[in-house]
């Protein structure tokens, strides 16, 4: 395992809600990034990012890690959840929510 596969697997292993995302959840630096940040904080979901505009070799590696070509990308207790049109969907639907649930995660919000 490289060393950005073993970075990716630790934050993704080792936080609830984690989310690769382009800037920061105060500052995403593009529009799905932004999407995804919103719905995360409507739902008031602790939660833990990376910014991958910060190296080159984390926004190649999560791209290789999932098999999935966009950013961001949203994990909950190790899972892969998919990118901003799923989380969307997923809200939209009522199914995030529940899936937060299922898997331990607190919500603060109902949707």
């Amino acid at each position: 395992m490289t060393d950005i596969n073993a970075f990716i697997d630790d934050k993704v292993k080792t936080n609830d809600v984690f989310l690769f995302m382009k800037g920061s959840p105060d500052f995403p630096q593009c529009g799905f990034s932004g999407q995804v940040v919103q719905i995360l904080n409507y739902l008031g979901v602790d939660y833990s990012s990376a910014n991958v505009l910060e190296s080159e070799e984390l926004r190649e590696g999560i791209k290789a890690y999932t098999k999935w070509p966009t950013i961001p990308q949203l994990y909950v207790k190790g899972e892969f959840i998919g990118g901003a049109d799923i989380v969307r969907e997923m809200f939209q639907s009522g199914e995030l929510k529940t899936h937060f649930e299922q898997a331990g995660v607190e919500v603060k919000q109902s949707a």
